[in-house]
């Protein structure tokens, strides 16, 4: 478990699991139960779609932009997905963080790797937890995936091996919720937030 701030600020929550699992599906229902959550805004090279608006939805960049950023360390993580490049704002972050808000950041497992990577070297100083999200079972994520019905079948069979792989890290994650039913694994983060709320309270 990463240590925890003694600054007496807000918490940052981040969640991931697998491909499949419904990390998007839970967070939103997240925030339907805990409407005073914080969701991190990622930044991106994508073009703003209508009614996306900078700073609400995304910091839309242009990849000049974006790179001079990741240079000087801003991000948190960043990956490149369908020809365009999104990363996580440590600055964004550390600002609500000190306004005492509880931020909720999604992430893949490699995002989660390298927010705690600075969590350990002080690139980023705040109280964190992290939340592993996972399927009842492999037969039930092999479903999921095909349930998409929008890949073929050896992109699911590939998202499938690549998600059982990540399965293998959870270890590494200070919880484990298992996403039977997203109801009960909205409410179980929710119950996690608040224990580390008053964690972050006591120290």
């Amino acid at each position: 478990m990463p240590k925890k701030s003694k600054s007496r600020h807000g918490l940052l929550v981040v969640i991931s699991g697998p491909s499949g699992v419904g990390k998007s599906t839970v967070v939103k229902r997240l925030f339907e139960i805990f409407p005073k959550l914080k969701m991190s805004i990622s930044a991106t090279t994508r073009p703003p779609r209508p009614m996306e608006k900078n700073g609400k939805d995304y910091f839309f960049l242009k990849e000049k932009e974006f790179f001079e950023k990741e240079k000087d360390g801003e991000f948190l993580e960043w990956a490149k997905v369908h020809g365009f490049y999104y990363g996580t704002p440590s600055s964004f972050i550390k600002e609500e963080v000190e306004k005492n808000r509880i931020v909720v950041c999604e992430v893949d497992v490699q995002g989660a790797a390298s927010i705690k990577e600075h969590l350990t070297r002080g690139k980023l100083k705040c109280a964190a937890v992290f939340i592993f999200l996972i399927p009842p079972s492999v037969d039930i994520l092999a479903f999921r995936l095909r349930r998409r019905k929008t890949e073929k079948e050896e992109v699911v069979n590939y998202r499938l091996r690549a998600a059982i792989a990540e399965l293998q890290v959870m270890e590494k994650y200070d919880y484990i919720v298992v996403n039977d039913k997203v109801d009960s694994a909205s409410q179980k983060i929710r119950a996690i937030i608040n224990v580390e709320k008053e964690r972050v309270l006591l120290n």
